[in-house]
Protein backbone atom coordinates (compact mmCIF):
# COMPACT_ATOMS: atom_id res chain seq x y z
CA UNK A 1 0.00 0.00 0.00
CA UNK A 2 1.30 3.33 -0.83
CA UNK A 3 0.92 6.41 1.14
CA UNK A 4 0.91 9.64 0.63
CA UNK A 5 1.50 12.29 4.04
CA UNK A 6 3.97 13.67 5.86
CA UNK A 7 4.59 11.31 8.98
CA UNK A 8 3.88 7.31 9.30
CA UNK A 9 3.53 5.31 12.68
CA UNK A 10 3.63 1.99 11.60
CA UNK A 11 2.53 -1.20 13.89
CA UNK A 12 4.89 -4.15 15.06
CA UNK A 13 5.55 -6.46 12.14
CA UNK A 14 5.07 -4.07 9.47
CA UNK A 15 7.86 -3.79 6.95
CA UNK A 16 8.40 -0.05 5.17
CA UNK A 17 10.93 0.75 2.66
CA UNK A 18 11.41 4.15 1.38
CA UNK A 19 10.21 4.40 -2.27
CA UNK A 20 10.44 8.59 -3.34
CA UNK A 21 9.90 11.78 -0.76
CA UNK A 22 6.51 11.53 1.18
CA UNK A 23 5.57 8.47 0.14
CA UNK A 24 5.85 5.14 2.39
CA UNK A 25 5.41 1.45 0.72
CA UNK A 26 4.57 -1.71 2.52
CA UNK A 27 6.64 -4.11 1.22
CA UNK A 28 3.57 -7.24 1.53
CA UNK A 29 0.54 -5.17 2.78
CA UNK A 30 -2.41 -7.29 3.17
CA UNK A 31 -5.95 -6.09 2.67
CA UNK A 32 -8.04 -8.16 4.92
CA UNK A 33 -11.95 -6.22 5.17
CA UNK A 34 -12.48 -4.70 8.51
CA UNK A 35 -15.18 -7.39 9.35
CA UNK A 36 -12.65 -10.17 8.32
CA UNK A 37 -13.30 -13.64 10.11
CA UNK A 38 -9.35 -14.18 9.77
CA UNK A 39 -7.93 -12.38 12.50
CA UNK A 40 -4.50 -12.50 12.05
CA UNK A 41 -4.65 -10.62 9.21
CA UNK A 42 -3.72 -7.18 9.46
CA UNK A 43 -5.98 -4.03 8.55
CA UNK A 44 -4.55 -1.06 6.54
CA UNK A 45 -6.41 2.45 7.95
CA UNK A 46 -5.32 5.54 6.88
CA UNK A 47 -5.72 8.40 9.22
CA UNK A 48 -6.27 12.10 7.63
CA UNK A 49 -5.26 14.57 10.29
CA UNK A 50 -6.02 18.53 10.02
CA UNK A 51 -2.97 19.74 12.62
CA UNK A 52 -4.37 23.31 12.19
CA UNK A 53 -8.15 22.05 13.31
CA UNK A 54 -9.92 24.34 15.41
CA UNK A 55 -7.04 26.53 16.30
CA UNK A 56 -4.56 23.81 15.90
CA UNK A 57 -6.04 21.80 19.04
CA UNK A 58 -6.28 19.20 16.65
CA UNK A 59 -3.19 18.42 16.12
CA UNK A 60 -2.36 18.75 19.91
CA UNK A 61 -5.03 16.43 20.39
CA UNK A 62 -3.62 13.94 18.11
CA UNK A 63 0.08 13.80 19.47
CA UNK A 64 -1.37 13.25 22.52
CA UNK A 65 -3.64 10.60 21.00
CA UNK A 66 -1.07 8.49 19.26
CA UNK A 67 -0.06 6.46 21.92
CA UNK A 68 -3.02 4.92 22.66
CA UNK A 69 -3.92 4.42 19.53
CA UNK A 70 -1.15 2.48 18.84
CA UNK A 71 -1.36 0.53 21.84
CA UNK A 72 -5.10 -0.25 21.44
CA UNK A 73 -4.86 -0.91 17.27
CA UNK A 74 -1.06 -1.68 16.66
CA UNK A 75 -1.27 -5.14 17.36
CA UNK A 76 -3.99 -5.44 14.40
CA UNK A 77 -3.52 -2.64 12.19
CA UNK A 78 -0.68 -1.00 9.81
CA UNK A 79 -1.66 2.49 11.04
CA UNK A 80 -0.71 4.95 8.47
CA UNK A 81 -0.56 8.93 9.85
CA UNK A 82 -1.38 11.82 6.90
CA UNK A 83 -0.79 15.41 8.06
CA UNK A 84 -2.94 18.00 5.30
CA UNK A 85 -0.85 21.09 4.52
CA UNK A 86 -3.93 22.83 2.73
CA UNK A 87 -7.51 22.97 1.42
CA UNK A 88 -8.48 19.79 -0.80
CA UNK A 89 -5.15 17.63 0.80
CA UNK A 90 -7.74 15.46 2.58
CA UNK A 91 -9.22 14.54 -0.61
CA UNK A 92 -5.78 13.43 -2.55
CA UNK A 93 -4.57 11.46 0.31
CA UNK A 94 -8.51 9.56 0.81
CA UNK A 95 -8.75 8.87 -3.16
CA UNK A 96 -4.76 7.48 -3.01
CA UNK A 97 -5.63 5.73 -0.19
CA UNK A 98 -8.76 3.73 -1.70
CA UNK A 99 -7.17 3.45 -4.69
CA UNK A 100 -4.20 1.21 -3.28
CA UNK A 101 -6.96 -0.76 -0.92
CA UNK A 102 -6.95 1.14 2.24
CA UNK A 103 -9.23 -1.34 4.81
CA UNK A 104 -10.65 2.39 5.87
CA UNK A 105 -10.19 6.39 5.96
CA UNK A 106 -10.06 8.13 8.99
CA UNK A 107 -11.58 11.91 9.16
CA UNK A 108 -9.47 13.28 12.28
CA UNK A 109 -10.74 16.83 12.96
CA UNK A 110 -13.87 18.77 12.38
CA UNK A 111 -17.11 18.68 9.61
CA UNK A 112 -14.43 20.48 6.79
CA UNK A 113 -12.13 17.51 7.21
CA UNK A 114 -14.70 14.54 7.49
CA UNK A 115 -16.23 16.78 4.05
CA UNK A 116 -12.52 16.88 2.47
CA UNK A 117 -12.33 13.03 3.16
CA UNK A 118 -16.01 12.37 1.80
CA UNK A 119 -15.12 14.08 -1.30
CA UNK A 120 -12.11 12.10 -1.84
CA UNK A 121 -13.99 8.72 -2.19
CA UNK A 122 -15.44 9.73 -5.68
CA UNK A 123 -13.39 11.31 -8.76
CA UNK A 124 -15.74 12.57 -11.60
CA UNK A 125 -18.95 11.39 -10.97
CA UNK A 126 -18.31 8.05 -9.60
CA UNK A 127 -17.09 6.00 -6.77
CA UNK A 128 -12.93 5.88 -6.53
CA UNK A 129 -12.14 2.49 -7.79
CA UNK A 130 -9.78 -0.07 -5.38
CA UNK A 131 -7.18 -1.11 -7.78
CA UNK A 132 -6.20 -3.69 -5.94
CA UNK A 133 -7.81 -6.85 -8.11
CA UNK A 134 -7.58 -9.20 -5.60
CA UNK A 135 -9.47 -6.76 -2.48
CA UNK A 136 -12.53 -8.21 -1.48
CA UNK A 137 -13.46 -5.60 0.78
CA UNK A 138 -14.64 -1.58 0.16
CA UNK A 139 -12.82 0.80 1.92
CA UNK A 140 -14.82 2.26 4.66
CA UNK A 141 -15.34 5.81 6.37
CA UNK A 142 -14.32 6.48 9.63
CA UNK A 143 -14.34 9.75 11.76
CA UNK A 144 -12.30 10.67 14.62
CA UNK A 145 -14.35 14.20 15.67
CA UNK A 146 -11.95 16.89 16.93
CA UNK A 147 -13.51 19.86 15.30
CA UNK A 148 -14.97 23.28 16.53
CA UNK A 149 -18.05 21.89 15.32
CA UNK A 150 -18.53 18.64 14.92
CA UNK A 151 -21.91 18.47 13.43
CA UNK A 152 -22.46 15.21 11.67
CA UNK A 153 -21.06 13.38 14.74
CA UNK A 154 -23.85 15.00 16.76
CA UNK A 155 -26.72 13.76 14.94
CA UNK A 156 -25.14 10.12 15.22
CA UNK A 157 -24.94 10.87 19.04
CA UNK A 158 -21.49 10.73 19.01
CA UNK A 159 -19.13 12.87 21.17
CA UNK A 160 -15.63 14.64 20.60
CA UNK A 161 -14.38 11.88 22.59
CA UNK A 162 -11.43 10.52 20.81
CA UNK A 163 -11.12 7.54 22.83
CA UNK A 164 -14.75 6.61 22.21
CA UNK A 165 -14.26 7.11 18.22
CA UNK A 166 -10.87 4.62 18.69
CA UNK A 167 -13.30 1.90 20.01
CA UNK A 168 -15.71 2.08 17.30
CA UNK A 169 -12.59 1.71 15.06
CA UNK A 170 -11.71 -1.17 16.82
CA UNK A 171 -14.64 -2.93 16.81
CA UNK A 172 -15.23 -1.86 12.76
CA UNK A 173 -19.00 -2.58 12.23
CA UNK A 174 -19.96 -0.77 9.19
CA UNK A 175 -23.30 0.25 7.83
CA UNK A 176 -23.98 1.88 4.33
CA UNK A 177 -24.64 5.94 4.82
CA UNK A 178 -26.16 8.28 2.47
CA UNK A 179 -24.23 10.50 0.30
CA UNK A 180 -25.00 13.94 -1.45
CA UNK A 181 -23.88 15.55 -4.43
CA UNK A 182 -24.48 19.22 -5.64
CA UNK A 183 -24.38 19.22 -9.55
CA UNK A 184 -24.46 22.65 -12.17
CA UNK A 185 -24.41 22.66 -15.62
CA UNK A 186 -20.98 22.57 -17.27
CA UNK A 187 -19.11 21.63 -13.95
CA UNK A 188 -18.10 19.13 -12.08
CA UNK A 189 -20.00 17.67 -8.78
CA UNK A 190 -19.37 18.16 -5.71
CA UNK A 191 -20.17 15.69 -2.59
CA UNK A 192 -21.31 16.45 1.56
CA UNK A 193 -22.61 14.04 4.03
CA UNK A 194 -24.04 16.73 6.82
CA UNK A 195 -25.83 19.89 5.60
CA UNK A 196 -25.60 21.84 2.82
CA UNK A 197 -27.51 25.24 2.82
CA UNK A 198 -28.22 28.22 0.37
CA UNK A 199 -28.41 32.27 1.12
CA UNK A 200 -27.96 33.68 4.50
CA UNK A 201 -27.22 30.82 6.41
CA UNK A 202 -24.29 29.90 3.74
CA UNK A 203 -23.21 33.51 3.80
CA UNK A 204 -23.11 33.26 7.24
CA UNK A 205 -20.65 30.56 7.42
CA UNK A 206 -18.72 31.92 4.91
CA UNK A 207 -18.29 34.71 7.59
CA UNK A 208 -17.98 32.19 10.58
CA UNK A 209 -14.63 31.26 8.96
CA UNK A 210 -12.76 33.67 9.87
CA UNK A 211 -13.99 33.93 13.50
CA UNK A 212 -12.64 30.15 14.28
CA UNK A 213 -10.58 31.15 17.20
CA UNK A 214 -14.28 31.79 19.44
CA UNK A 215 -15.18 28.36 18.84
CA UNK A 216 -19.00 27.48 18.53
CA UNK A 217 -19.40 31.47 18.35
CA UNK A 218 -17.59 31.82 15.28
CA UNK A 219 -21.48 30.61 13.79
CA UNK A 220 -22.96 33.28 16.08
CA UNK A 221 -20.63 36.19 15.01
CA UNK A 222 -20.97 35.09 11.37
CA UNK A 223 -24.68 35.07 11.06
CA UNK A 224 -25.53 38.58 12.08
CA UNK A 225 -22.12 40.01 10.30
CA UNK A 226 -23.80 38.18 7.54
CA UNK A 227 -27.50 40.24 8.19
CA UNK A 228 -25.28 43.58 7.37
CA UNK A 229 -26.69 44.22 3.70
CA UNK A 230 -28.80 41.23 3.58
CA UNK A 231 -31.95 40.87 1.48
CA UNK A 232 -34.81 37.82 1.24
CA UNK A 233 -34.93 36.82 -2.39
CA UNK A 234 -37.44 35.16 -4.00
CA UNK A 235 -36.36 31.85 -5.42
CA UNK A 236 -36.96 28.98 -8.14
CA UNK A 237 -37.11 25.70 -6.64
CA UNK A 238 -37.93 22.43 -7.96
CA UNK A 239 -38.22 18.94 -6.16
CA UNK A 240 -38.65 15.26 -6.89
CA UNK A 241 -38.09 16.42 -10.89
CA UNK A 242 -41.48 18.12 -10.48
CA UNK A 243 -42.54 21.54 -11.32
CA UNK A 244 -40.91 24.78 -10.48
CA UNK A 245 -42.30 26.57 -7.88
CA UNK A 246 -41.79 30.07 -6.81
CA UNK A 247 -40.76 30.82 -3.63
CA UNK A 248 -40.91 34.80 -2.06
CA UNK A 249 -38.42 36.15 0.29
CA UNK A 250 -36.30 33.30 1.18
CA UNK A 251 -34.16 33.69 4.04
CA UNK A 252 -32.65 30.50 3.67
CA UNK A 253 -33.10 27.21 2.43
CA UNK A 254 -31.00 23.81 4.20
CA UNK A 255 -30.84 20.56 3.03
CA UNK A 256 -30.10 18.14 5.28
CA UNK A 257 -28.72 14.89 5.41
CA UNK A 258 -27.98 14.99 8.89
CA UNK A 259 -29.26 17.05 11.39
CA UNK A 260 -27.31 20.04 12.75
CA UNK A 261 -24.98 22.66 11.45
CA UNK A 262 -23.21 25.43 12.72
CA UNK A 263 -22.07 24.17 16.02
CA UNK A 264 -25.30 22.18 17.12
CA UNK A 265 -28.01 24.42 15.62
CA UNK A 266 -30.97 21.42 14.92
CA UNK A 267 -32.14 23.04 11.96
CA UNK A 268 -33.37 19.85 9.87
CA UNK A 269 -34.37 18.15 12.65
CA UNK A 270 -36.30 15.43 10.97
CA UNK A 271 -33.03 14.20 9.00
CA UNK A 272 -31.79 10.68 8.74
CA UNK A 273 -28.29 9.94 6.80
CA UNK A 274 -29.94 6.26 6.61
CA UNK A 275 -33.15 7.36 5.36
CA UNK A 276 -32.66 7.93 1.67
CA UNK A 277 -33.57 10.96 1.44
CA UNK A 278 -32.87 14.76 2.27
CA UNK A 279 -35.17 16.67 4.89
CA UNK A 280 -35.44 20.41 3.14
CA UNK A 281 -36.59 23.52 5.37
CA UNK A 282 -37.18 26.84 4.02
CA UNK A 283 -37.19 29.85 5.79
CA UNK A 284 -39.08 32.77 4.57
CA UNK A 285 -39.38 36.83 5.52
CA UNK A 286 -36.87 36.92 8.40
CA UNK A 287 -35.78 39.85 10.06
CA UNK A 288 -32.48 39.98 12.01
CA UNK A 289 -34.65 40.79 15.15
CA UNK A 290 -36.40 37.03 14.35
CA UNK A 291 -32.49 35.62 14.54
CA UNK A 292 -32.30 36.84 17.84
CA UNK A 293 -35.75 35.90 19.17
CA UNK A 294 -36.09 32.59 17.83
CA UNK A 295 -32.51 31.67 18.22
CA UNK A 296 -33.66 29.19 20.74
CA UNK A 297 -35.33 27.19 18.42
CA UNK A 298 -33.34 27.00 16.00
CA UNK A 299 -30.89 24.97 18.09
CA UNK A 300 -33.50 23.02 19.82
CA UNK A 301 -34.91 22.42 16.28
CA UNK A 302 -38.50 23.57 17.34
CA UNK A 303 -38.85 26.55 14.66
CA UNK A 304 -40.35 24.12 12.51
CA UNK A 305 -43.55 24.99 14.21
CA UNK A 306 -43.20 28.44 13.00
CA UNK A 307 -45.48 29.77 10.18
CA UNK A 308 -42.74 30.70 8.09
CA UNK A 309 -40.76 27.71 7.86
CA UNK A 310 -41.55 25.11 5.99
CA UNK A 311 -40.54 21.31 6.09
CA UNK A 312 -40.36 18.33 3.93
CA UNK A 313 -38.43 15.52 2.58
CA UNK A 314 -37.03 15.01 -0.84
CA UNK A 315 -34.83 13.42 -3.31
CA UNK A 316 -33.57 15.83 -5.91
CA UNK A 317 -33.82 19.56 -5.43
CA UNK A 318 -33.02 22.43 -8.14
CA UNK A 319 -32.88 25.53 -6.43
CA UNK A 320 -32.60 28.91 -9.00
CA UNK A 321 -32.36 32.70 -8.20
CA UNK A 322 -34.96 34.56 -9.93
CA UNK A 323 -33.23 37.97 -10.43
CA UNK A 324 -30.41 36.08 -12.47
CA UNK A 325 -27.71 38.33 -9.88
CA UNK A 326 -25.64 35.03 -9.45
CA UNK A 327 -24.95 36.42 -5.88
CA UNK A 328 -26.91 33.91 -3.66
CA UNK A 329 -24.48 31.68 -1.54
CA UNK A 330 -24.40 28.26 -1.43
CA UNK A 331 -22.11 26.03 0.72
CA UNK A 332 -22.13 22.61 2.05
CA UNK A 333 -21.04 20.84 5.13
CA UNK A 334 -19.58 24.46 6.37
CA UNK A 335 -17.31 24.54 2.95
CA UNK A 336 -18.38 27.76 0.23
CA UNK A 337 -19.03 26.95 -3.30
CA UNK A 338 -20.06 29.67 -5.33
CA UNK A 339 -23.32 30.87 -6.10
CA UNK A 340 -26.60 29.24 -7.43
CA UNK A 341 -28.00 27.65 -9.45
CA UNK A 342 -27.54 24.13 -8.55
CA UNK A 343 -29.12 20.77 -8.04
CA UNK A 344 -28.67 18.78 -5.47
CA UNK A 345 -29.35 14.94 -5.30
CA UNK A 346 -29.48 11.94 -2.64
CA UNK A 347 -27.40 8.99 -3.39
CA UNK A 348 -28.51 6.20 -0.73
CA UNK A 349 -26.03 4.21 1.27
CA UNK A 350 -22.89 5.73 -0.76
CA UNK A 351 -20.25 4.99 1.72
CA UNK A 352 -19.64 2.39 4.19
CA UNK A 353 -19.10 4.12 7.52
CA UNK A 354 -17.66 2.65 10.68
CA UNK A 355 -19.94 3.18 13.61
Amino acid sequence: MVCYYYHIVASVGARFSMAKPSVLRAENPMYPDLSSPFPNRRRDLVFVVNPRGANWRTGEVWKKLLPYLQSRLGSDCNICESLTSGPSHAIDITKEAIREGADAVIAVGGDGTLHEVVNGFFWDGKPVANQNTEAVHSTALGLIPLGTGSDFARTLGWKNDPCEAIERIARGVRSRIDVGVISREGAGSHYFINVADIHLSAKAGYYASRYKKFGNLCYVIGTLQAFIGHRNQDLRIKVNEGEWQTYSQVTAVCIGNAKYFGGGMKITPNSDPYSGSFEVVILQDFKWYDFILKLHKLYSGTHLSLNNVTSRNVYTIEVDDISGSGSIFIQSDGEHLGFLPRKLSILPAAIEMIC
